[in-house]
């Protein structure tokens, strides 16, 4: 058993229950105010204390966890179902014209990063929840393609996909029916990074103001009108951001975990 797999399961795990929770349940409505009740310490009436409206935030919490887990969820959908297809047709064709136009598009992606394309859309379109994973999920797409055309490049030398050349298949189905499960562990593990990165991206543009708008609770947005309360309430910034440190922290101990136990060569190994 590894330790750091079942600890970051259990943290993942956490989040998405409370996620899943919150769409059926809250201990509170998100939008229910109580200026009364402004900035209360954690009780047992409100878990984890209310914010500068009377707002409860185990309820911001559990609903912000619906919004981040969505936004990066999609985002990440985004970059592997349009990198790994632009990855496998790069090394299914290394050294061609098609080869460099795509590693050539990937290298201008990275040139800017999220933050810089939200920006550009939301000039464009406005701030909201659609942006910011359509920004996140075009910096996914170059991450996948790397990882996907490293994974294959490696396979193409291999005898039984040469036997498969051999027996008339098409550069296209091969790399779909032998190169893209035998990369398949690869692609799981980044993806698990790719999603931690996507929930402090989603935190980040909501900071600023670029991602989630009200009334849609959003991890980041809680941090940003929690700053300027910090020595006055200490748990208004507090618990949206041990949320985020450990979503991510569980997150990337899964992606460690998932890693060893796929890799053949670290599977007889305990962490």
């Amino acid at each position: 058993m590894r330790p750091g797999l079942v600890a970051g399961a259990v943290l993942s795990g956490l989040a998405l229950a409370a996620a899943l929770l919150s769409l059926i349940w809250l201990p509170y409505a998100v939008s229910a105010m109580a200026i009364g009740q402004r900035l209360q310490p954690p009780s047992a009436a409100h878990w984890a204390g209310t914010d500068h409206f009377g707002r409860d935030i185990a309820a911001l919490l559990m609903a912000g966890a619906r919004t981040s887990l969505a936004v990066a969820l999609v985002a990440v959908g985004i970059g592997m179902g349009l990198g790994v297809p632009f990855g496998l047709a790069a090394a299914a064709r290394r050294g061609s014209w098609l080869d460099e136009v795509i590693m050539r598009g990937n290298d201008l992606i990275f040139a800017f990063p999220s933050l810089v394309i939200a920006i550009l859309i939301t000039a464009v379109f406005g701030p909201s929840a659609v942006n910011a994973i359509i920004a996140i999920g075009i910096f996914n797409i170059p991450v996948f393609a790397r990882v996907a055309r490293a994974g294959a490049l490696s396979l193409w030398t291999l005898d039984y996909v040469r036997a498969a050349q051999v027996a008339g298949k098409g550069r296209a189905r091969i790399s779909v029916e032998h190169i893209l499960p035998n990369i398949a562990n690869l692609l799981i593990v980044q993806g698990t990074i790719q999603f931690s990165l996507g929930i402090l991206a989603e935190a980040g543009l909501s900071y600023v103001g670029l991602g989630a708008q009200p009334p849609t609770p959003s991890w980041g947005r809680m941090l940003a009108e929690a700053q300027t309360m910090v020595t006055l309430a200490p748990h208004v910034a507090l618990f949206p951001g041990l949320a985020i440190v450990a979503t991510v922290l569980g997150l990337n101990l899964l992606g460690d975990g998932l890693r060893d136990a796929l890799d053949p060569r670290l599977r007889g190994r305990v962490a």
